[in-house]
């Protein structure tokens, strides 16, 4: 059943959320089923919520007239009977937390969400482009009155000597004698600067591609247009990754969730832990959806994403090759993503970090349907070896036509 929620989970929300929550909420609202807010005061007293959450059938069969007028509004679709997967002791604990739900989680004024969410710090502080630029401004002021300084210190020992006072000359001409008198060093040091920024050209030339992208993408998390946190629906509600990006297991995409898997869920859940109900409303302008009418009445808006993984166009990376086949886990590629608020990335996933990970990693071969000939024909081909393990080099990982075509 569900795994979403906005409550910090108790043991008992934890039951509410696993059995109950895909169709009702503990408020008035309606999913599949009726919202469970006064529910106490419309049905009978005594055991028969009870009686209803264990077994509804057997109450609509008994002619029982509260439980039959139920099932006829709901459209005659019957609940989930829970006799055999929920002990009393369950469903006793599901009732308390119905009769006494935790107050919602609102956003308040100049802090976090009440009761819960990341404090985000405010990030300040002063443009390095402007303290170069000031520091630039300070030392050329002090340049200024040093010079100025030994200008006049110069002229009064040249008064006590009976010399003339010095000329005054600009900052340019002073610097092109003093280049004039050294022209040795200047020389040396232009070398040394001309070099240098050759080897820097050089060093960023060979760095294009997937290199220079790994340099400049390490720890890349950019602002998405929701701020959808991965570690609140992978981490803190257990959502598996191929909920939502379904294609994992059958394409060479992981594909980006479209906003109608996210309504499955926010169709019913409306405000959430921190950002309440300003980043679950975008949602709703996506999908054209009304949250007070419950219809999708609006224009729709889609959702610009921002791509965080990116390979080069000559590569070729099959998701189902690694996630089916090769069982590898998502943080394998794409680090713990489930403590990640905004994904980033964490491996450079380069060819050379590619061609590693084939040279260590052993084939899942062993009760894998997809490679028992291949296992059967390997045991033979190396009997009698010992330490041998069938890395995904030994299986053709590392020809360059598996990646390139």
């Amino acid at each position: 059943m569900a795994r979403f929620s906005c409550f910090l989970l108790s043991p008992f929300a934890k039951l509410f959320k696993q059995n109950c929550a895909v169709c009702h909420t503990v408020t008035d609202q309606k999913l599949t089923g009726p919202g469970l807010a006064g529910v106490f005061d419309r049905a009978p007293k005594g055991p028969w919520l009870h009686d209803w959450i264990m077994d509804n059938t057997k109450l609509i069969k008994s002619g029982d007239a509260y439980a039959n007028k139920i099932y006829t509004e709901n459209g005659k679709a019957a609940m989930t009977v829970f006799a055999g997967q929920l002990t009393d002791a369950d469903v006793d604990a599901i009732l308390a937390y119905i009769k006494n739900p935790p107050a919602p989680k609102t956003e308040v004024a100049g802090g976090p969400a009440a009761g819960g969410g990341e404090v985000k710090e405010e990030k300040g502080g002063i443009d390095p482009l402007y303290l170069l630029l000031g520091a630039i401004v300070i030392i050329a002021i002090i340049i200024g009155a040093l010079r100025s300084v030994r200008h006049a210190l110069q002229n009064s020992y040249n008064r006590k000597e009976g010399k003339e006072d010095m000329p005054e000359v600009t900052f340019g001409e002073e610097v092109k004698a003093w280049i004039s008198g050294h022209r040795r060093l200047v020389g040396v040091f232009a070398i040394l600067i001309i070099f240098g920024g050759m080897k820097s050209c050089w060093d960023a030339c060979y760095d294009l591609g997937v290199y220079y992208e790994w340099e400049t993408q390490k720890g890349y998390h950019p602002e998405q247009p929701i701020k959808f946190s991965h570690k609140l629906h992978a981490g803190d509600n257990e959502i598996a990754c191929q909920y939502c990006h379904n294609s994992v297991e059958k394409s060479r995409h992981a594909g980006i969730p479209t906003v109608n898997v996210c309504m499955n869920c926010h169709k019913g859940i409306q405000t959430g832990p921190e950002f309440a109900e300003k980043e679950i409303s975008k949602i709703y302008a996506a999908a054209g959806f009304d949250p007070k009418s419950g219809n999708y009445t609006n224009p729709q808006n889609p959702i610009k994403w921002i791509k965080v993984h990116t390979l080069p166009d000559h590569v070729y990376f099959n998701h189902s090759q690694h996630v089916v086949v090769g069982k590898q886990e998502c943080a394998t590629c794409h680090g713990d993503v489930k403590k990640m608020t905004t994904v980033e990335q964490k491996s450079p996933l380069t060819m050379g970090w590619c061609i590693d990970c084939h040279r260590k990693t052993e084939v899942a071969m062993e009760g894998n349907a997809y490679y028992d000939r291949m296992h059967k024909a390997l045991k033979e081909k190396y009997k009698g070896q010992y330490d041998v393990k069938f890395t995904v080099e030994k299986i053709g990982g590392l020809e360059c036509a598996k990646c390139h075509y």
